[in-house]
């Protein structure tokens, strides 16, 4: 089972296995540490390579890059190279254990484990997909 989850919800039991997939664990400058984002204990493992390119997220959080050209540029990204190499990887695991993959976006319709769910879940119809 595939779950996404914002990384500020509350760990539970149902979660599995928690993979952040940011790009960093800091506020909007990159800089400062987000102490409520701690390795260990907010998740599990960090997968940095399902983040979406820092370009393109910088680009629409600051208004340049319109929704439907994040949302193509980050599966293109996720269908290259390594990238592409962790989402089997990721679907592999799914299929076997319970796995969240986490965010800072507190609504999934527009965040990018969202995307990547929805990627897994075209690639392998029979992979549970679970948005909190």
């Amino acid at each position: 089972m595939l779950r996404t989850k914002s990384i500020f919800e509350p760990k539970e039991p149902a979660d599995g296995r928690r993979i952040s997939i940011m790009s960093r664990d800091t506020f909007n400058d990159g800089r400062t540490p987000d102490p409520s984002i701690v390795a260990g204990i907010t998740y599990d493992e960090a997968w940095r390579e399902l983040a979406p390119p820092a370009k393109l997220v910088g680009g629409w959080y600051n208004g340049r890059v319109s929704w439907p050209e994040f949302k193509n540029g980050y599966i293109r990204h996720l269908r290259t190279g390594t990238p592409a190499r962790k989402v089997a990887e990721l679907e592999d695991l799914a299929e076997k254990w319970t796995v969240t993959v986490l965010c800072v976006e507190p609504r999934r319709e527009l965040c990018h484990r969202r995307l990547l769910a929805e990627l897994c879940s075209l690639r392998r119809p029979d992979l549970t997909v679970v948005n909190v």
